[in-house]
């Protein structure tokens, strides 16, 4: 049911669906291509690596910051806000003459998503109850994004070859377009508080600074390794700071992060199982499209196309979830799709030097998709589960911070494996062999997932969480009554 009569919640899903599928676009439409970058700008092989880590560092460490933002000064006007940054950067990398031009229009569309994303996810968390609504229209959510990362591969192949490369950047303008003009149509104007909570500028500083180093070692590892001692020296630096970020917020009575949240099962669970899918996800799509581009030898476009059948297993994977999470628990979901994941992920593992799409690709990718399909719609919906409305872009901007910091790590810590494992060899065989260790390894991380929603995840119905009807909204000064409970404890209350 929705909770503000001023608005539409179809037009809400839209804007949102439609925002978010440009987000995702963008984390992979510019990988494939990167080779034409280095060409058309004159990269250096260490610069040409920023274009992806840019956007990465500034939208990973941002996030949490984003999300406590969009609760205190409105949802809406972060969103409009956020998806106006994005295609504004869009539109400067798409006419960047020099490389530093292009980094700093990733790092602004990275900050740009940062804002939009979390309010995004909250404004659904808010408009749809707990229950089959909310899990139908984070189903829809989750289709698209998870569409987006896959169909930007496809047109950063087709856009690069028949278009030139400065159209991965472009190509986010009419999306953005879209959604900023479906604003006005149906979201509604965000309520004045009564009483603003003033932003923790601490926790925000120690927070962005603590996961940007985190984010900023690991990317280092790409060219230094996981031995330099820089890079474990940002890894501590980075750690340092969180556990400053964790004192702080115990200390203030407006947190970035209540740490309450972390009590309950529902949301702790999610954000470590979405941290391993997303780890073992985003290593899978690097590790099989440059199986497909070096061993295999195809072009980019072709490659591209060769994630088709990837992004129709998704969304069919993605609308069962949708149906089983609506009448059972995300549990019912998450289990198989984690472990039909590693199954698919497995069964890549095989990959030869002298396969081919068929052989190799086109099974794997049918299986993986459907496992993948069946975790993302659910995983949400537990992440928002017995989140109260003025915390909803807390919960959602620590869920993105968690499917962010699991791609940066998983993707960098397998990549290093897969290298150490060709060793200093070119060809196709040596290649293969590094890549079938990175995607045995992916299977295991989806394994993981499937381990933690067993033994986190509570077995109860995601709408049904045995308390009583959240308070409305007042603008962030409202409180929950059942806030610093865990949901073992709310689990026993009476309805």
């Amino acid at each position: 049911m929705y909770r503000n009569s001023r608005g539409r919640p179809g037009v809400i899903l839209a804007a949102v669906a439609v925002a978010q599928f440009a987000i995702a676009l963008d984390l992979s439409v510019v990988n494939v291509a990167l080779p034409a970058l280095r060409t058309a700008l004159g990269f250096s092989p260490l610069g040409l690596s920023w274009v992806v880590h840019a956007y990465a560092l500034t939208l990973g460490g941002c996030l949490l910051l984003g999300g406590r933002a969009a609760d205190l000064f409105g949802r809406r006007r972060l969103f409009v806000l956020g998806l106006t940054v994005f295609g504004l950067c869009s539109l400067a990398g798409g006419l960047a003459q020099e490389p530093w031009q292009l980094i700093a229009a990733r790092a602004g569309q990275g900050l740009g998503a940062a804002a939009a994303a979390p309010a995004a996810l909250a404004m659904l968390t808010t408009t749809f109850t707990e229950g089959p609504r909310r899990v139908r229209a984070l189903g829809v959510w989750s289709g698209v994004n998870a569409a987006g990362g896959a169909l930007g591969v496809l047109a950063g192949g087709l856009l690069t070859e028949y278009a030139g490369w400065r159209w991965v950047m472009l190509v986010n303008l009419p999306i953005v377009a879209l959604a900023l003009a479906l604003v006005p149509a149906g979201v509604p104007v965000d309520r004045r508080p009564a009483r603003r909570d003033r932003l923790d500028v601490l926790g925000a500083v120690l927070a962005t600074g603590g996961v940007g180093l985190l984010v900023l070692g690991v990317v280092r590892t790409e060219s230094a390794g996981w031995g330099a001692a820089g890079t474990w020296a940002m890894l501590a630096a980075g750690a340092a700071l969180l556990a400053g970020f964790v004192a702080a917020e115990r200390r203030t009575a407006a947190p970035l992060l209540r740490l309450g949240l972390l009590r309950g099962r529902w949301v702790a669970g999610a954000n470590v199982l979405v941290f391993f899918s997303t780890a073992g996800q985003f290593a899978a799509f690097y590790f099989v499209s440059l199986y497909m581009q070096q061993v295999l030898g195809m072009g980019a476009a072709a490659t591209g196309a060769a994630f088709l059948p990837f992004s129709v297993s998704l969304v069919a994977g993605t609308l069962a979830a949708t149906r089983i999470t609506s009448a059972h628990t995300p549990r019912t979901a998450l289990v198989p799709g984690a472990l039909l994941a590693a199954a698919g992920l497995a069964w890549f593992a095989f990959i030869s030097p002298d396969g081919g799409f068929v052989t190799d690709v086109l099974g794997p990718c049918l299986v993986t998709g459907l496992g993948v399909g069946l975790v993302i719609a659910p995983t949400v919906a537990a992440a928002t589960t017995g989140v109260a409305p003025h915390e909803a872009g807390m919960a959602s901007g620590l869920m993105n911070s968690s499917r962010q910091l699991g791609g940066c790590v998983g993707l960098a810590a397998l990549a290093t494996l897969a290298q150490h494992r060709t060793g200093t060899a070119t060809g196709p065989a040596a290649l293969n062999a590094g890549y079938a260790l990175g995607l045995a390894v992916a299977a295991a991380l989806f394994v993981l997932a499937a381990v933690v929603a067993v033994c986190v995840l509570p077995g109860r119905r995601a709408g049904d969480t045995g308390r009583p009807p959240a308070p409305k909204e007042t603008g962030g000064t409202a409180k929950d009554p059942d806030e610093h409970r865990t949901d073992d404890e709310l689990e026993g209350t009476p309805s």
